[in-house]
């Protein structure tokens, strides 16, 4: 068991790396879902494992690691379902990945350019394209919410399992 002092400055840490990763949901530079995971395993080992254990940890961590493939696949998904391409689907995805280097434009601008540049390399329209792009936003919006309800999620597991 932890000195009670120390063990008050670990839960204050993980419930500050717990707010910078939902922060980092919003912000770009920040890795939010990571974070969040990272706080709670903190808030776990404070407690020396007693209420939440190894298995609840693992399955947050399938949970945290399940965010990555949202982000990816999200714009490349609402791309397609506005009747993109298969290369504007997969500009919106390459989009989407070189975005992350130029912070929020990047992250925003990134899947609609891409799924605009893969619809036009394929001879559509400018509102063929343009729609596509549309579709890779909207995609990356609800990609967000996905990272978000995912967030709650973990939360929710952690409280639980801690509770019960």
């Amino acid at each position: 068991m932890f000195d009670p002092s120390i063990q008050i400055m670990l839960w204050l840490l993980a419930a500050l790396l717990i707010a910078l990763g939902f922060a980092g949901l919003i912000l770009p530079m920040l890795p939010g879902i990571p974070l969040v995971f990272a706080g709670l395993v903190l808030l776990a080992w404070a407690e020396n494992f007693v209420y939440v254990g190894w298995i609840t940890l693992t399955l947050l961590g399938v949970l945290a690691a399940l965010s990555y493939g949202v982000d990816l696949a999200a714009s490349a998904l609402g791309a397609k379902r506005f009747g993109a391409s298969p290369r504007a689907v997969i500009g919106a995805a390459l989009g989407a990945l070189v975005g992350i280097f130029f912070g929020l434009p990047g992250i925003v601008l990134g899947p609609f350019v891409g799924a605009v540049v893969g619809e036009f390399s394929g001879k559509a329209s400018l509102k063929a394209a343009t729609h596509a792009g549309v579709g890779a936003t909207l995609g990356l919006l609800f990609g967000a919410l996905l990272k978000i309800a995912l967030a709650f999620t973990m939360i929710g597991v952690f409280v639980v399992d801690r509770l019960l």
